[in-house]
């Protein structure tokens, strides 16, 4: 989606040790677990509660300035502004058929 997820310590340890436990023989693990953890930084909160993200994160995103900060279940993304508007016009009108097929997994 082009936004950055933030994890607490303790829920980025266990997804670590869930993609650790995945069949490291299957290409697309290797390949999903390289390209999250390839990108993936500890981030410090100064004292002024900020976080300063790293360029490369920034440019992954496309945040140059004004950006969406938006809580999700166990993480936050971090979206650029144009980005996250973008999304949410184009998610707003398939958002009753995603519930609809939500409530075929047990939701």
């Amino acid at each position: 989606d082009n936004c950055i997820f933030l994890y607490q310590m303790e829920e980025w340890n266990r997804i670590e040790e869930k993609l650790h436990a995945l069949p490291f023989t299957r290409a697309d693990v290797r390949s999903f677990a390289r390209f999250f953890f390839a990108g993936a930084a500890e981030l410090d909160i100064d004292k002024q509660g900020r976080v300063l993200l790293p360029n490369s994160l920034r440019e992954y995103a496309g945040i140059d300035k004004d950006l969406i900060i938006i809580g999700v279940g166990s993480r936050v993304e971090i979206w650029a502004h144009q980005k996250w508007t973008n999304y949410t016009e184009t998610a707003a009108a398939s958002y009753e058929s995603l519930a609809e097929s939500l409530v075929d997994l047990g939701l």
